[in-house]
């Protein structure tokens, strides 16, 4: 299969962050948050970066997300620490190369991800407590250089919307 034929088969659309997506569950259990609002205590997609959408673009979540690697070309995750630090991991199908099959990100962690080679990279992502939007953050550029000067030329190339 090609990029085209997983956006068809899955029902992918274009995803806010860059790549597509598809909701594939959202849990009926409710979990109360600091907020007072019931969410899914679970909620997946599936998630597609293409060589037309390569990036998955800086942004945190407040609650933690595990990535499952599927099928096509390994996806680099670029993690931004809050000591500072930034890590690089790729998930992917071959752990003798140092790729893992599933990657956690804790809640409060930014990370972009990147389709570096191959035409796609297909993953799932399970977030508990379920994804809301308005926990979502996207890394602006004023606020990203002024926090992490050392890592901007990093960084910037990794900031959507033209931002950079």
């Amino acid at each position: 299969m090609n990029a085209a034929d997983w956006i068809s088969a899955l029902g992918l659309a274009p995803h806010p962050e860059g790549g597509y997506f598809r909701r594939t569950y959202a849990s009926e259990r409710r979990s109360a948050t600091d907020r007072s609002a019931s969410r899914p205590l679970m909620t997946s997609i599936y998630y597609l970066l293409t060589r037309e959408r390569p990036t998955g673009h800086l942004h945190r979540n407040r609650s933690d997300i595990v990535h499952f690697f599927h099928a096509g070309a390994p996806i680099v995750y670029w993690l931004v620490l809050p000591d500072g630090r930034i890590e690089r991991q790729v998930l992917g199908p071959d752990p003798t190369q140092g790729q893992v099959l599933q990657l956690t990100v804790p809640g409060g962690v930014w990370k972009a991800s990147r389709l570096e080679v191959g035409e796609y990279g297909l993953l799932s992502e399970a977030v508990a407590p379920g994804f809301d939007p308005a926990d979502r953050d996207m890394a602006g550029s004023a606020e990203m250089r002024r926090l992490y000067p050392a890592h901007w030329p990093l960084i910037s190339t990794l900031i959507g919307n033209g931002e950079a």
